[in-house]
């Protein structure tokens, strides 16, 4: 039987959805590894202390500055294979590249699970990292290019459902194998370093039977496979001449062809700098992508990651409750996403963006302020303690809801067809940059200015509502092949490029409705008329 409609859907979300819990069970891992006794013993980062039946051995860190190099060189990986993906993305295919990308993570886990010293360490986390990077450029772009435009953000969303799952699973994994012996034993962290083979498998078999992105395969010229996958993905009987199968791949013809005449600009230096790009403005797409992951990190989420068993500590909880609180707050973390789902494509992304980082401003800023309380009353700890990490699982609820999904969701709507793959790369850029520089920064931060972290990324939150508001365009419930209509203009201000778009949408529909190609009309965006009005030849040598 051949899939197709929503059961192929629902397959390619849930084969998607392996990778991404790979990503969020990779990520939440070290925070289990850095506290086990033997890898702090191997690594030559500290020493343990026994505290009793009801605790075991609980390792202290003296060399926190090569603990923190370990855990952020991942980053580096992940900024080498995303370009590395982004390339052979566009260039051999979505499939091919997520297949390249589980091979490298394999070769990286085994190393790390087996490693003996920090050099070897260090070498095998890139390694690993730089298959992240690979799926991470790849996958969201192969779930945008096969969902339909009114659910595209809540395929993605849902998949980072799955994301978070797998940073709870690592949590709980890790936390349960604290209790295996005294605590001290080897298997305590390189058993769920080698466990993230298990779903990096499971996702390399399942691959190849999944459908390649129909856009990619236009772009490349096979237009007959393009409209079965088409036909298969929009139709539950897999009719190639169901109507919305047809208009979507008439748009994808018109959206190449508009393209391809500015495929100078394929190269990453092109793309940075918006050379050759025609008036596509792809730089300015570019630096939207990198930007916004980058504020993604600094609205918060890593601080809270690092100070919240800080805070529950403070609280006057032992440390196991500690942990069992830190646990929790991951599984309050997974079940927001859930919200995202719902409201992504309704609510759109820009006003996500803002609720969101209204609520994440003021629950770090009343973190902080409580955490300062706690401090300055421990005898109030209980009441202080309390109100601080209450504050604290809101921000995890609204940030799940938010600002988790929107910032991975937007790069592989906004870029064209043909740098699509390399566009999302540049995001990943973004998630990296942010990331490895605050796994540097933020220890600093708190030894410096303890709980006023929380009030500086507070600010942030605030200072991203004019930013998002002024530059970023919304792109819910709008197909790939309109984006170009958005930033083709020459304002980067959103109220121009809204009235811009609006223009080139109804030169679109009147053109259709003329019975010619699905583009504007030459003469109001300078696209020459052999772009914009090809002859039947040519469009089937695209």
């Amino acid at each position: 039987m051949v899939l197709a409609g929503r059961r192929m859907y629902y397959t390619i979300n849930a084969v998607a959805g392996l990778a991404i819990f790979f990503f969020g069970y990779d990520q939440g891992m070290m925070g289990g590894v850095n506290t086990s006794p033997d890898y702090v013993r191997v690594m030559k980062l500290g020493y343990s202390t026994y505290e009793g039946p009801s605790e075991g051995y609980v390792a202290t860190i003296t060399q926190p500055t090569r603990q923190g190099g370990i855990v952020s060189i991942y980053y580096l990986g992940t900024l080498i294979g995303c370009l590395m993906g982004g390339v052979l993305g566009d260039r051999v295919g979505r499939i091919k590249t997520m297949l390249l990308g589980g091979i490298w993570v394999l070769v990286g886990a085994a190393l790390q699970c087996s490693a003996q010293n920090v050099a070897w360490m260090c070498c095998a986390r890139i390694i690993n990292g730089i298959g992240t990077g690979y799926l991470n450029a790849i996958v969201p772009v192969w779930s945008a290019e096969v969902a339909t435009h009114t659910s595209r953000g809540a395929f993605i969303a849902s998949e980072f459902t799955l994301n978070i799952f797998g940073v709870v699973v690592a949590y709980w994994l890790e936390f349960a194998l604290g209790f295996v012996g005294d605590g001290r034993s080897q298997v305590r962290w390189r058993f769920p370093i080698a466990f993230q083979i298990v779903p990096v498998l499971a996702f390399m078999a399942c691959i190849p039977l999944m459908p390649e992105s129909p856009r990619w395969l236009i772009k490349m010229g096979r237009l007959e496979e393009a409209r079965q996958i088409l036909g298969r993905l929009r139709s539950e009987d897999g009719s190639v001449e169901a109507p919305h199968a047809q208009r979507e791949y008439e748009d994808i013809i018109a959206n190449v062809a508009l393209e391809k005449e500015h495929s100078k600009r394929n190269s990453y230096v092109s793309m940075f700098f918006g050379l050759h790009d025609g008036g596509l403005h792809v730089a300015r797409r570019v630096q939207l992508s990198i930007w916004l992951q980058i504020v993604q990190e600094w609205v918060g989420i890593a601080a809270i990651t690092v100070y919240a068993p800080i805070i529950f500590a403070e609280a006057g909880y032992g440390a196991r409750k500690s942990q069992w609180l830190s646990g929790l707050n991951d599984i309050t973390y997974m079940l927001s996403t859930l919200l995202a789902v719902a409201t992504i494509d309704r609510l759109g992304r820009r006003v996500g963006l803002w609720w969101g980082a209204v609520g994440q401003g003021i629950s770090l800023i009343l973190a902080g302020a409580f955490s300062r309380l706690l401090k300055d009353h421990p005898e109030k700890s209980a009441q202080y303690g309390g109100a601080a990490a209450l504050f604290v699982f809101i921000y995890t609820f609204i940030f799940g809801a938010t600002w988790l999904t929107i910032p991975w969701v937007y790069p592989t709507e906004t870029f064209p067809l043909e740098v699509r793959a390399k566009g999302n790369a540049f995001g990943v850029v973004g998630w990296s940059i942010g990331n490895g520089w605050l796994t540097l920064l933020n220890p600093v931060m708190f030894s410096r200015i303890g709980e006023n972290t929380l009030h500086v990324f507070g600010a942030v939150n605030f200072l991203s509502i004019p930013l998002v508001w002024a530059f970023y365009p919304e792109t819910a419930n709008r197909t790939l092949e309109e984006m170009d209509y958005l930033f083709m203009s020459k304002s980067p201000f959103v109220w121009d490029e809204e009235a811009h778009f609006k223009k080139m949408k109804e030169e679109v529909e009147r053109n259709r409705a003329e019975g010619r190609m699905a583009l504007p009309d030459a003469e109001q965006h300078d696209i020459n008329d052999q772009t914009c009005t090809p002859s039947k030849p040519s469009l089937e040598k695209l």
